[in-house]
């Protein structure tokens, strides 16, 4: 099903009054975590004109390795070349539209389609095209490869996390990350990938979850939720010592005073970023980074995590959890990786029947967005907010 512009038009009222509200608002439509319009609505118009998460630049293990990536039905191609440069491509041959790749694959020296045997260098160039001109006839009158190269995708790789932005006219990368970046500098002043990243091995974790990807964002957003939902991690680190974070036009979260993950990974102390500021040492802060990257600051670990949108009621989340240093690898700090990793796992799952309740609740013609509080759900807000008007400029001519 496609979507339509009186369709989207009927919702323009319902999305102007969410931008609109100063206190107490209504939350999004019903329509809009289920409808499979909607859904490829909010790919072309919302996910797609933005900086979205597709993967991680260490999935990929060397020159010629090939990673599909399905991003809600576009299939695209990360692949790193032989200089050790990551490329991102649509995966599809430039002659029928084959999918080029369908698995994780190291390849020798050429992509090739397995149709007609086209074949592309790992720069995206179309290299052969076997008999093209009828038999042991390789070239063609009228017809040049260089104009039928693998179709590029804007990307940028950040914390080892790569991005796309498939329309392509999305800011630049580097304003899109800077109000994050500028945010975090109040904990150090060189957080990057020299310091922190790529992750260990056994430092991930996948989650498929019956909801739409907007209700895993907002949830990991606010720390409303954390007495009834995150017992454990509320008697350490309870509601009151948690704030809100609403910076700039694409990031919301929350933050804690009181992190205390690192005193529980075992006797080892992890190394800590570097000027980290002491009287901050047990600051950490969760923030979404729209569209559908979630990322967690703590002063002895970082982690995002990916949402993967599958279906309006299906999403795949992708965690990777980076350490400082030596920690990163160091047997003598597996355990306290391991005990971290257990503890968002649990956080996490937890996090499930939640974001699964939301999205069977929205099947309901007794609820249609709710109510937003104007205290507790400050970041909820602001995610609803940047979603409505993303509506509203595709709404209007």
């Amino acid at each position: 099903m496609k979507y339509t512009a009186p369709q989207i038009a009927e919702l323009h009222d319902a999305m102007r009054e969410i931008t609109a509200a100063d206190g107490a608002s209504r939350g999004l439509p019903n329509a809009t975590y289920h409808d499979e319009s909607l859904f490829a609505f909010e790919r072309d118009q919302i996910i797609g004109r933005s900086w979205a998460a597709i993967g991680y630049r260490s999935e990929l293990i060397g020159p010629g390795f090939a990673k599909p990536v399905d991003l809600m039905g576009i299939p695209l191609l990360i692949i790193m070349d032989k200089s050790d440069d990551l490329r991102v491509f649509h995966n599809v041959c430039s002659h029928r539209g084959m999918k080029l790749v369908r698995e994780n694959t190291q390849l020798r020296a050429v992509i090739r389609c397995p149709y007609h045997s086209w074949s592309y260098n790992f720069s995206g160039e179309l290299m052969s095209t076997p008999l093209i001109g009828g038999i042991d006839q390789h070239e063609c009158a009228g017809f040049s490869k260089e104009n039928h190269g693998l179709k590029p995708v804007r990307f940028a790789v950040w914390m080892d996390i790569v991005f796309v932005n498939l329309s392509g006219d999305a800011e630049p990368f580097d304003d899109y990350i800077a109000p994050l970046i500028a945010r975090w500098s109040n904990y150090s002043k060189n957080l990057d990938e020299q310091q922190i990243g790529p992750a260990a091995t056994g430092s991930n974790l996948e989650l498929r979850v019956a909801c739409n990807w907007k209700l895993a964002v907002e949830n990991y957003c606010e720390a409303y939720h954390l007495p009834w939902v995150h017992p454990g991690l509320n008697s350490y680190s309870p509601l009151d010592q948690h704030f809100n974070i609403t910076d700039g036009d694409g990031i919301s979260g929350q933050g804690t005073k009181v992190y205390e993950f690192a005193t529980s990974a075992g006797t080892q102390t992890l190394p800590l970023i570097d000027n980290w500021p002491k009287e901050k040492l047990r600051h950490a802060e969760y923030i979404s980074l729209y569209p559908n990257t979630l990322v967690g600051l703590q002063v002895d670990h970082f982690f995002s995590v990916i949402v993967m949108p599958q279906r309006p009621d299906e999403s795949l989340e992708k965690l990777q959890i980076s350490y400082v240093g030596d920690a990163q690898h160091k047997d003598d700090f597996a355990s306290a990786r391991a005990a971290i990793l257990k503890s968002w796992d649990t956080v996490f799952r937890e996090d499930i029947f939640a974001v699964e309740g939301m999205q069977a609740g929205r099947l309901s013609p007794g609820f249609d967005g709710g109510v937003l509080t104007p205290l507790q759900d400050i970041p909820t807000r602001h995610f609803h907010s940047w979603v409505a008007d993303r509506y509203c400029r595709a709404a209007t001519p």
